[in-house]
């Protein structure tokens, strides 16, 4: 798919300088930018997909871990009493 961009000379002019910098093409630094924003964003997205359904789901049971029991589980990781996730409860 082709695709066209207008770009300010301003901007342009930053893209030539890094590309140049980085012994890369514009090109290359465009499609770059390009393809982290869309993963930050995807994940951002996929982050607040997951929290509105455990929401929804605590909403609906009431099942919760205080922020104290998820630290104090946290805090056993990479111990060798490293305990399995509490259960959550009402």
């Amino acid at each position: 798919m082709a695709t066209s961009l207008k770009i300010d000379d301003g901007l342009k002019s930053r893209i030539r300088q890094l590309a140049s910098q980085r012994r890369r093409s514009a090109h290359w630094i465009m499609l770059e930018a390009i393809e982290q924003y869309v993963q930050r964003e995807e994940a951002r997205e996929s982050f607040k997909q997951e929290a509105l359904a455990s929401w929804a789901i605590y909403q609906e049971t009431g099942l919760h871990l205080t922020g104290q029991e998820v630290r104090a589980w946290l805090s056993t990781w990479g111990t060798e009493d490293e305990k399995m996730i509490p259960e959550c409860h009402k």
